[in-house]
């Protein structure tokens, strides 16, 4: 197997880590001013005045970005390059959420001192792995004049490949003669030819340029009428692939970046069509929702009381995930179907294990089982997923606030403040008081001046999802008493938990939302009052095509906001991440 070989100790790894270290002081990257507040739709005013379209045209455009990879990048970056069969250590920097997307946050982060130890031990780990005896010929496709002494000609023609890959760019003369002098060094040294080469592959893998994603504006480009410049090629490549695949960009992809032809139109339409036609467009589109819904937490941080959910365990946490990433795929992507619809669909499929939460029969014993509710059955839509409703709920009882929330700030782009430090929680939590259900309890917690705004907000819209308990089991009392579903949103009223994801899938900011949220996505940052001409072409865009996704990524994609960028923001010190713990 090949996890099975221990990465060593070798001369070099003291420089390696002072390389590193003084590389990434010119790496830093933080915001140096905030974002207005959001508006309807997403789109972005300015905390003075409201921004017209005419005054965003003549904003200044956003700063491009410089992400650090998010682990499930890193990942899939070291398995596309390096082989599927890699075992990458899981112990990474952790990512960090701003403006509701990590995608975002990845560009306000920089490396902790044990974050560079933790990347340390994974290059060592993974440089190992690929090059042990029993799989290097899937990497190395040189054999080496002796396997117990360096080898410039074959050293060097691995890591101009692999490190062009990796990279993503290729490089400099110098930069690759240093990376085989380390080679030859540490072969010397080692007396082994593979082990000198996992040495120099470890450094590739802790590289600044490996671990974030910079990019830059083509400087020699005329500014337009913004101040904005075209991107290199070759970070549009990285963008692209990243926004699609949420990975490292392929060979044919790369090859366009290094011959400079993607600030062509129609050469960047052929490459985004090639990227949409593949199949691992599922890869960027579940990516990028499993990070809008922040659905990775409803397999690492969601915890129920067994005593009162014995149904629950881990594995079904992580079947739930799935699920709702499965539906996605299928009516996003396999059936190019209106987003809106999410909310509605009675489509899912479910595993035997799910199919007991949902009351329904399953038959396959192993994997998945296509299945549609009944219209008798008050599931339907995403809202009515185990996911969703067991992420949005506390260890022993459901939250409409949580949920309400949830709709509110992710689906609809409204904020809402947090509450105040010396609110009393305690009339609702009561669950075993005179108040018998969660209406009950919120009605009177709401006569509070200081709660009421803001859960008028979200309580109503989480009431309609109270039938489902904290685990996300239908039922239809509470402590004996009746729950009542029915409520509104917006002035729209619904009866029950189907009604209200119709509601929803008519609210006028739904679409208008998601695209915000995409473009956040895309370009790795909070959205600015300077946006808001090219969201207000994306959101006419979605809705022309009818709130299918591949066509708005396209537009996106080929947008003149994504392939622009006023250039980086000035440095400032600090570090935005928080140590590991």
């Amino acid at each position: 197997m090949p996890g099975a070989r221990t990465a060593r100790a070798v001369p070099g790894a003291r420089w390696l880590r002072a390389w590193w270290a003084l590389a990434l002081l010119f790496l830093g990257c933080s915001s140096d001013s905030a974002p207005g507040p959001a508006g309807p739709g997403g789109l972005v005013v300015d905390a003075q005045e409201p921004a017209s379209a005419a005054e965003a045209d003549a904003s200044a455009p956003g700063p491009v970005a410089m992400r650090r990879l998010t682990r499930d990048q890193y990942v899939r970056s070291v398995h596309d390059v390096l082989g599927q069969d890699l075992v990458v250590p899981s112990r990474l920097e952790p990512d960090l959420r701003r403006g509701g997307l990590l995608s975002v946050g990845a560009s306000q982060v920089s490396v902790t001192p044990t974050g560079m130890e933790r990347y340390e031990a994974a290059a060592r780990a993974i440089a190992a792995q690929a090059l042990a005896p029993e799989y290097r010929a899937s990497v190395l496709a040189c054999v080496p004049a002796s396997p117990d002494a360096a080898d410039a000609d074959c050293a060097g023609s691995f890591l101009a490949a692999t490190g062009r890959a990796l990279l993503r760019r290729p490089l400099e003369e110098d930069e690759l003669q240093g990376h085989v002098a380390l080679a030859g060094a540490a072969s010397a040294a080692l007396a082994d030819f593979h082990g000198g080469l996992e040495v120099a592959l470890s450094a590739l893998l802790i590289s600044p340029d490996f671990l974030f994603r910079p990019e830059q504006v083509d400087m020699e480009a005329a500014t337009d009428d913004s101040g904005a410049r075209p991107l290199t090629s070759l970070s549009l490549a990285s963008r692209l692939s990243y926004l699609l695949w949420n990975t490292t960009p392929d060979a044919a992809l790369l090859d366009a970046g290094v011959a400079d032809v993607l600030q062509d139109g129609e050469a960047l339409a052929a490459q985004v069509d090639r990227l949409l036609a593949s199949d691992r467009l599922k890869v960027g589109v579940r990516a990028f929702f499993e990070d809008l819904y922040a659905l990775a937490d409803v397999e690492q941080s969601v915890r129920k009381d067994a005593t009162l959910f014995p149904l629950y365990n881990p594995q079904l946490m992580e079947a739930a995930r799935e699920q709702t990433l499965r539906t996605l795929e299928a009516h996003l992507v396999d059936g190019s179907g209106d987003y809106r619809a999410l909310f509605t669909t009675r489509e899912t499929q479910l595993t035997r294990a799910l199919g007991v939460i949902y009351q329904v029969p399953v038959r396959a014993a192993e994997g998945w089982e296509a299945h549609t509710f009944a219209a008798s059955v008050p599931r339907a839509g995403l809202l009515t997923h185990l996911s969703l409703l067991a992420l949005h709920a506390h260890s022993g009882r459901s939250s409409a606030t949580l949920r309400g929330r949830f709709v509110r700030e992710v689906l609809l782009c409204q904020a809402i403040p947090e509450p105040p430090a010396d609110v009393d929680f305690s009339i609702v939590e009561d669950v075993d008081g005179p108040l018998a259900t969660a209406r009950d309890r919120l009605q009177v917690h709401a006569v509070n001046p200081g709660c009421a705004a803001c859960h008028a907000k979200m309580d109503p819209i989480g009431l309609g999802l109270e039938q489902f308990d904290a685990l996300g089991v239908f039922r239809e009392t509470e402590n004996g008493a009746t729950i009542d579903p029915a409520s509104a949103l917006d002035g729209m009223a619904f009866a029950d938990p189907a009604e209200l994801g119709e509601v929803l899938a008519g609210h006028p900011e739904l679409g208008p939302c998601l695209v915000s949220r995409l473009y956040s996505h895309a370009l790795g940052r909070e959205l600015e009052a300077g946006d808001n001409s090219q969201l207000a072409l994306l959101q006419e865009a979605f809705s022309d095509g009818g709130y299918q996704l591949s066509p708005l990524l396209r537009a996106l994609a080929l947008s003149e906001g994504f392939r622009r960028g006023a250039g980086p923001r000035a440095l400032v010190s600090g570090s935005a991440a928080q140590e590991a713990p």
